[in-house]
């Protein structure tokens, strides 16, 4: 997916024919051609021109506002991008039919977090990480005989608690500690990176199933909330650890984000600042185009939501097939 990320404070984006043009005091900063562009991407206080806004609806470009930390305020959508069938279907589902695609998504995401441990021991022999890396299994194994939702959600809880210390055990950038997770507000450096990396692959998510037709907020294991679209955040479980959290392991151990430098403290909590917004979006951008296996063909990360959002759907058009959730190896 091709995304605009307005970044820098106070800019304006205006229309010039087949052209955005990104300015600041009258400079021009960047410029994006329409044809290749699907979202749009708002931190903090840049202006869209009435034109930008009514074009980019018209094209069916979605538009995003978040704050200068990526969390998202709200989006603009076109009319007419629903698609009522699927939504009755995503409706219909029956518990016990929710409760097997919540089984396969906590399933995979306790998975792909012990992968990320396992990989982590074989680049550098690490005994701290055998024990979390068999409790992690044996998670996987107890929420795939999970009998609700509810349970589902204390094995996700308790993986958790043993898979972040033991991703902080992996790092070995000055500076970065991960003793547990903390999201509201991040309390330090790496949970700010986690923080702001599952909410702009969120909105990738989320942007993947507008396009698909499909109604937001009906999930299977987040809260249904009419005002939060659940259902992203239930996809997401599935991509944080080799999406997000891999680039965070590699920016701290490759040294490339500064714990001094590249983040502020304010109201209570630590953020990326405007230099550590751009490096970890810069190399967000470089991960997600590059191309891996799956299956028989290569496709870029993108190229995942996508597959997945479009095993959503194929599922609700045949329940009789269970969801096959993304697992990596």
């Amino acid at each position: 997916m091709n995304t605009l990320y307005l970044l820098e404070q106070g800019c304006t984006l205006s229309l010039a024919g087949e052209v955005l043009r990104v300015r600041k005091q009258q400079q021009l900063r960047q410029e994006v051609s329409l044809p290749t562009l699907k979202q749009v991407l708002v931190f903090g206080t840049s202006q869209l021109s009435t034109g930008v806004i009514r074009v980019c609806l018209y094209r069916e470009i979605r538009i995003a506002y978040l704050s200068r930390q990526g969390r998202c305020y709200g989006r603009l959508l076109p009319t007419g991008t629903d698609d009522r069938r699927l939504v009755r279907l995503q409706h219909r589902l029956d518990e016990q039919t929710q409760l097997g695609v919540a089984r396969a998504i906590v399933q995979a995401k306790i998975h792909n977090s012990r992968v990320m441990l396992m990989r982590c021991r074989r680049r550098r022999p690490q005994p701290e990480l055998d024990r979390p890396i068999q409790y992690l299994e044996h998670f996987a194994r107890k929420a795939a005989q999970a009998e609700s939702v509810e349970q589902l959600r204390g094995y996700e809880g308790a993986s958790a608690a043993q898979y972040f210390p033991a991703l902080g055990c992996a790092m070995t950038g000055t500076g970065f500690v991960l003793v547990e997770r903390s999201r509201r507000p991040p309390l330090n450096p790496v949970n700010a990176m986690l923080s702001f990396g599952y909410q702009v692959l969120w909105n990738h998510v989320l942007a993947q199933l507008e396009i698909q037709g499909l109604d937001t907020c009906a999930s299977v294991f987040h809260t249904d909330n009419d005002r939060h679209p659940a259902l992203a955040s239930d996809l997401l479980e599935e991509f944080r650890a080799p999406i997000v959290d891999a680039l965070v392991l590699w920016l701290v151990n490759s040294r490339v984000v500064d714990a001094q430098e590249d983040f502020d403290y304010h109201d209570g909590g630590c953020y990326l600042n405007e230099t550590g917004r751009r490096k970890f979006l810069g190399h967000f951008i470089q991960r997600m185009n590059e191309e891996v296996q799956i299956d028989d063909s290569t496709l870029p990360r993108w190229g995942l939501i996508e597959r997945q959002v479009l095993r959503f759907k194929q599922f609700l058009l045949r329940p009789d097939q269970t969801y096959q959730s993304y697992r990596i190896r």
